[in-house]
């Protein structure tokens, strides 16, 4: 059966200094201590070692091949987002990953499919790099973080990018980063194991509550890590909306049931019983393979949770492929 993974991470294997070309500090770059293996480096902060399968098509290949990946949808890193940076900036770091990620998919079309990232924190400079994204380099959509800087994903500052989001067919791939509370999770890894789902649940409320959905009902969003905390923590968010409308219904009037299948997910949540709340949440058409490849905290053997489910074929076509396919539009 063929199999779309949505949620990939992929980035050059050289990066420019940033540094020296903006005259400021905060850029990622990458240093290639040792063969196939690099450290993403902030400055002289190490942030992530990282292999040569987060640069190399060829070992990407081979590992899809080994897990019977058909397509992976690839994304830049979250780190590289850049939308703390000045505006103008961010601009060309996008257009650099961008292009390289076209560049990808343009020498392996049968095996990658791009999405971009976007200088978001100036709507209209993301409006004109995601045109030159669809229609001159051809991806499918874009990736955007949990929240812009202080903007939460239903600031109308934001409004006008959905719209063109909208009018260009593109959709869109939301991602945790920058963590809520990441200054009082220093150990343990928290950020990643309490901040990252709360990103998520903060992203998919915002757009609820905001009415962005109901405003632009035509945008095709995933979220990854299975919505975050959104699923578990459900019932609390609709029990809050009929006790508090006066709280929650200030932006929207309508019910968060509205949209519960209005928006996809991935299958990155490492837990059948979790797996099974997201179809009968969201719909088995809304929930699309997705292994954070190439991260340890992704499924190492992408598809696998899936897989061993014990759905029946028509459940596992729309996890494997055809739920991807409808978010990316190419039925």
């Amino acid at each position: 059966m063929k199999k779309i993974d949505i949620h990939t991470h992929i980035l050059p294997a050289n990066l420019p200094s940033w540094v020296d070309k903006f005259g400021y500090g905060g850029f990622v770059h990458l240093d290639h201590h040792k063969s196939c293996s690099a450290r993403m480096m902030i400055g002289d902060k190490f942030f992530r070692e990282i292999e040569s399968n987060c640069w190399d098509p060829v070992v990407r290949i081979h590992d899809c091949d080994q897990y019977n990946i058909t397509l992976q949808v690839l994304s830049t890193i979250p780190v590289l987002f850049s939308y703390w940076a000045k505006a103008n900036d961010a601009y060309d770091v996008s257009r650099f990953l961008n292009d390289h990620i076209a560049t990808v998919v343009r020498n392996h079309p049968d095996r990658f499919i791009g999405l971009g990232t976007l200088p978001m924190q100036d709507p209209q400079l993301a409006i004109q790099e995601m045109e030159r994204c669809v229609n001159t380099l051809g991806l499918a959509g874009i990736e955007i973080g949990s929240h812009i800087n202080d903007w939460n994903l239903n600031d109308p500052a934001l409004h006008e990018f959905y719209k063109a989001a909208e009018e260009l067919d593109a959709c869109l791939f939301v991602h945790p980063w920058d963590m809520v509370g990441k200054e009082k999770m220093t150990k343990y890894w928290l950020p990643w194991l309490v901040g990252m789902p709360a990103e998520t649940s903060l992203a998919i409320c915002s757009m609820i509550f905001g009415g962005v959905f109901e405003k632009y009902p035509r945008l095709r969003v995933a979220f990854a890590h299975g919505g975050g905390a959104f699923p578990g923590s459900y019932g609390r968010i609709k029990h809050g909306f009929e006790v508090r409308p006066d709280l929650l219904a200030i932006d929207n009037p309508h019910h968060p049931d509205k949209y519960l299948g209005k928006f996809w997910v991935d299958s990155l949540v490492h837990d059948k019983d979790m797996l099974d709340k997201l179809v009968s949440l969201f719909g088995m058409e809304k929930i699309a393979l997705g292994s954070d490849y190439p991260f340890p905290l992704g499924e190492l053997k992408p598809g696998n949770l899936i897989h061993s489910s014990g759905y029946n074929e028509d459940t596992l076509s729309w996890l494997n492929y055809r739920s991807a396919e409808s978010w990316l539009g190419i039925v």
